[in-house]
């Protein structure tokens, strides 16, 4: 689920860049717990891995992640 801005910067990212972006959430999918802690929000995760970079942070179960900032090269 992408909140603003993060649904604002998805719509002006190219189809290579939406391809990067879709291949980063299936490894954050993956293990959210895994990504590590945003430096100022605890309760945020920070991604960053081949010009991609999500910040977001998971439901309690985990099942669902909510995407707050994305950035792609």
């Amino acid at each position: 689920m992408f909140i603003e801005p993060a649904e604002t910067q998805v719509r002006a990212l190219s189809t290579v860049q939406v391809a990067q972006l879709d291949a980063a959430l299936n490894e954050i999918a993956a293990d959210p717990a895994d990504v590590k802690a945003h430096a100022t929000a605890s309760a945020l995760r920070d991604y960053h891995h081949s010009g991609v970079r999500i910040v977001f942070y998971a439901t309690a179960l985990g099942s669902i992640l909510i995407i707050t900032y994305v950035e792609v090269d």
